[in-house]
C-alpha cells in the first residue's frame, strides 16, 4: 500500500502495477460490479475527488493514473491513446478483471475507448466522456492551441494548480517539461476512429456539456456513428439503440468530468437500467 490520494474517500486498496516500462498507480474504491475510472490529460485520478465517492457507493472503483501522470512514471516511449489502451488491458488482468464497465474522461475517454476497441472482451459497457472520435470534432479555433503545447510552456505553468498538483505527487516532477512535449506531440497527430466506433458491439455512452469544446455536429455523428439517432424510437420503445447520448447543461469540456450530473446520467446506463417507462406502460398506470 502507498499513501493515499487527495480524494475525499480512503481507497480499499492501492498499488502499482509496471506495464511495458510504464510503473502505473492504481487505487480501488468502494464495492460492487468492476468500474475502471480513467482521468483527462495532465491531471490525476484525484480529478475525479468531487464523484468518486458517489460511484464508489455502489461500483468497486478502478482509479488509474494514466501514463506519466499523478503517480504513474512517464518512461521513454510516446504517449498513444493504442499503447494505454494495451497497458490498461494488461493491468486489469494483473489485478484479478475478467471484465469491466469502463468510463473515461477526455484523455482518458479515449484510451478507454481504445481498451473497448482492441480488448472489447473486457469492457460489458462504456462511458465516454468529452471524448471525440476525430480531430475534426474540435472547435477550429482549439486546434492551434493544442498544437502550440510543449516543454517550454513549463515555466509559465509553474503558479498553476495544474503543475502544483503534479509537482506534489509525481514521482518525478522534473519530468513536467517532458510531459508538455509528449502531450503536445499526441494532440498534434491526426486521427479519426470513425471505424472502430461503428465496429463496438457493447453498449455505450456519450456524455458531453452543452458547452463543451467539441462540435455538436461531431457530438450528433459519434451519436449516429453508434447506430443511435437514426429513427423514432417507437410507443413500445421497440426501436431504441443500446446506446446513449447525454448533453449536460451549463458544463464546459472542462467541468464535466467531476460534474455530479455526469455521475446521475451514466450511472443507470452502467447498471443496466432504462430510468424511464414506457409509453404504453404510463398509459396503464393512469389508466
Amino acid at each position: 500500500m502507498e499513501a493515499g490520494s487527495l480524494t475525499d474517500s480512503s481507497p480499499a486498496r492501492n498499488g502499482r502495477v509496471s506495464v511495458n516500462g510504464i510503473d502505473y498507480y492504481y487505487e480501488i474504491h468502494g464495492g460492487g460490479e468492476p468500474l475502471l475510472l480513467l482521468h483527462g490529460g495532465l491531471f490525476s485520478l484525484d480529478f475525479f475527488g468531487p464523484v468518486l465517492p458517489l460511484l464508489a457507493e455502489s461500483r468497486q472503483v478502478i482509479a488509474v493514473d494514466l501514463q506519466g501522470h499523478g503517480r504513474t512514471t512517464l518512461g521513454d516511449r510516446p504517449i498513444r491513446l493504442t499503447d494505454i489502451g494495451d497497458d490498461m488491458a494488461v493491468l486489469l488482468g494483473r489485478l484479478g478483471y475478467a471484465q469491466v464497465d469502463a468510463l473515461g474522461y477526455s484523455f482518458g475517454g479515449g484510451v478507454a475507448f481504445r481498451l473497448a476497441v482492441q480488448h472489447p472482451e473486457l469492457v460489458r459497457r462504456l462511458a465516454l466522456v468529452s471524448a471525440g472520435f476525430s480531430m475534426d470534432g474540435f472547435y477550429p479555433e482549439m486546434r492551434p492551441q493544442q498544437a502550440q503545447m510543449n516543454g517550454a510552456m513549463a515555466g509559465m505553468m509553474k503558479d498553476t494548480p495544474m503543475y502544483q498538483s503534479y509537482a506534489a505527487i509525481a514521482p518525478h516532477p522534473e519530468d513536467f517539461p517532458r510531459l508538455l512535449d509528449r502531450m503536445g506531440e499526441l494532440m498534434r497527430e491526426p486521427y479519426d476512429f470513425s471505424a472502430d466506433v461503428r465496429a463496438l458491439r457493447m453498449p455505450v455512452m456519450l456524455v458531453f456539456g452543452d458547452s463543451d469544446m467539441f462540435r455538436p455536429e461531431h457530438i450528433v455523428e459519434f451519436y449516429k456513428l453508434l447506430g443511435g439517432g437514426q429513427r423514432d424510437a417507437g410507443w413500445m420503445r421497440e426501436n431504441m439503440s443500446q446506446n446513449r447520448l447525454a448533453i449536460l447543461p451549463g458544463l464546459t469540456h472542462y467541468e464535466t468530468g467531476a460534474a455530479p450530473a455526469m455521475v446521475r446520467a451514466v450511472l443507470p446506463f452502467l447498471n443496466g437500467e432504462s430510468g424511464a417507462a414506457s409509453w404504453s406502460e404510463q398509459v396503464e398506470r393512469t389508466a
